[in-house]
């Protein structure tokens, strides 16, 4: 079945960086569009950016873009997301999504 397992959260100073990766498996990765969501205290959950098979053309929600990059690496069937610049806003459990199934997510706190 579907495995999705998120690792590399932590607590990170604002304006510091943290690289989140997803490992996957039970599926067909490399043709497979991959998303990442989080979801932070006291609120619903978010979109966070996507990817398409080939790595082309990823896409961002807005209070990210620029600060955020999604990638993946098809032969590893692995995805990431490098998170540069960030801020307690971003603070949240971040989700790798392939149709509607998470894994467990990754703790991301952004505090001074």
């Amino acid at each position: 079945q579907v495995q999705l397992v998120e690792s590399g959260g932590g607590l990170v100073q604002p304006g510091g960086s943290l690289r989140l990766s997803c490992a996957a498996s039970g599926f067909t990765f490399s043709t497979s569009f991959m998303t990442w969501v989080r979801h932070a205290p006291g609120k619903g959950l978010e979109w966070v950016a996507s990817i398409d098979s080939t790595g082309a053309n990823p896409i961002y929600t807005g209070s990210v873009k620029g600060r955020f990059t999604i990638s993946r690496d098809n032969a590893k069937n692995m995805l990431y997301l490098q998170m540069n610049s960030l801020k307690p806003d971003d603070t949240a459990v971040y989700y790798c999504d392939h149709e509607s199934t998470r894994g467990q997510g990754t703790q991301v706190t952004v505090s001074s």
